[in-house]
């Protein structure tokens, strides 16, 4: 996730948000959806990450399908798009790219759900890698 944040020019609340119907191997392109100021943008991201995507992607669609057999499987959709589409929720396209390891309960609405992993996660990544190989300046995601 690093990787594409750095190498794409995504913010970390889009990379957590990002959805795998988002991602567009033939333009190597990105669509974040609803991100600063509400607005949607494209962004590309480079060959070498191509591989890397579709392995994580394979990854999460093995947990997909297992959130399916458990009689899961449901992820959150913005908007009125839970309504207009009813089975959309279950559809592969709209499962997070980094999902959550774990399914929670939404507090609005009592569903189980698998939501997208928690964007203090890459900031604890990036801080830790930072420690391990001894830089001393301030770093962040940004940098």
């Amino acid at each position: 996730m690093v990787k594409l944040l750095y190498g794409s020019g995504l913010r970390i609340t889009e990379a957590v948000r990002l959805r795998v119907q988002d991602v567009d191997y033939d333009y190597k392109q990105i669509t974040v959806r609803s991100g600063k100021g509400d607005k949607d943008r494209v962004t590309t991201f480079s060959a070498a990450m191509m591989p890397l995507l579709q392995n994580h992607l394979e990854k999460v669609k093995v947990i997909h399908q297992q959130d399916l057999a458990d009689g899961f499987g449901a992820v959150y959709l913005p908007y009125a798009l839970a309504k207009k589409c009813p089975n959309a929720e279950r559809e592969w396209g709209w499962k997070y790219v980094f999902p959550a390891r774990s399914l929670s309960v939404d507090p609005l609405t009592g569903a189980t759900r698998r939501h997208h992993i928690d964007q203090s996660l890459i900031n604890k990544a990036i801080k830790s890698a930072v420690r391990q190989v001894g830089i001393t300046k301030r770093v962040s995601w940004h940098t």
